[in-house]
């Protein structure tokens, strides 16, 4: 049997074969890890910058410069490994049965990432466009590799995963170029309808954020229980919207109390038999 000085000699003459083998590789691994790293960071950055200069979609972008930052991460990874001896075959079999693993515990991450470069490649909308989809309202903020940022009307930020947005309907308000404002005024039935239609169009081609192409329309929508319904239809930009909607409303009044239309309250005429 080996006495204890006779272990420490061979624990010593093992550590030192190892670290006279492994050693030199291992200082050189991680010197190029470190400057693989700094590399890596100084390219995204740059390819960044020029893509800016370039003018390229703000909304590609981001998603471009992750791709490329965690691809040539990875790359570097392996390499180091094959340097300090890990076989890069078991290696990248290591990895892709990781990945296997992952993905089955990740299906709505994975199936959001899909979304993501379908909204990318196939373009529904893009960043700064007004879109509406789930019931939420909003503008583009963000479209990033899983989810998309909304800003709402109420200036909340709204967080929707891709996968999500890509399985129900989409409504894009900018991608043509201009809207529909859609609004109702009621006239009494005394007031004369001719009137009222001249009123509120002229209040709609004097506004300067309304266009004149498609022209403003006025219409009676409707013959209600206490009044005439107009439908009043103004088009302008997307980012004007609300700015059209509240203006033309409070214009609108005005214009119709200065010409003596009335607008009636709700009201309920009831008859009793004597």
């Amino acid at each position: 049997m080996l006495n204890i000085d006779d272990k420490m000699s061979s624990w010593y003459d093992t550590a030192v074969e190892l670290t006279m083998s492994y050693g030199p590789k291992l200082i050189l691994a991680i010197l190029v890890l470190f400057i693989g790293l700094r590399i890596i960071n100084s390219f995204t950055k740059t390819v960044s910058q020029r893509m800016k200069q370039r003018n390229y979609d703000a909304t590609l972008r981001p998603f471009i410069i992750s791709l490329i930052n965690w691809g040539l991460k990875a790359m570097l990874i392996i390499s180091v490994a094959s340097m300090v001896g890990v076989e890069t075959t078991s290696f990248v079999a290591v990895l892709g049965a990781a990945g296997l693993a992952v993905g089955l515990a990740l299906q709505g991450a994975l199936a959001n990432f899909a979304g993501g470069v379908l909204i990318l490649v196939f373009r529904p909308y893009k960043v700064g466009e007004l879109i509406k989809s789930q019931d939420q309202l909003g503008v583009v903020k963000e479209i990033q590799i899983f989810n998309t940022i909304l800003t709402d009307p109420q200036n909340k930020r709204v967080i929707m995963p891709n996968g999500a947005i890509l399985a129900n309907n989409i409504i894009n308000f900018t991608a043509e170029g201009k809207i529909r404002v859609d609004l109702t005024m009621g006239i009494s039935y005394d007031s004369d309808i001719k009137k009222a239609k001249e009123v509120l169009l002229e209040v709609m081609s004097k506004h300067d954020k309304v266009l004149k192409d498609p022209a403003p329309f006025v219409g009676v929508s409707e013959l209600a229980d206490s009044s005439v319904n107009l439908a009043v239809r103004p088009h302008c930009s997307p980012t004007h919207y609300w700015d059209v909607y509240f203006d033309i409303y409070e214009q609108g009044k005005l214009a119709l109390d200065t010409n003596g239309i009335t607008i009636p309250f709700p009201q309920l005429d009831v008859h009793m038999d004597k």
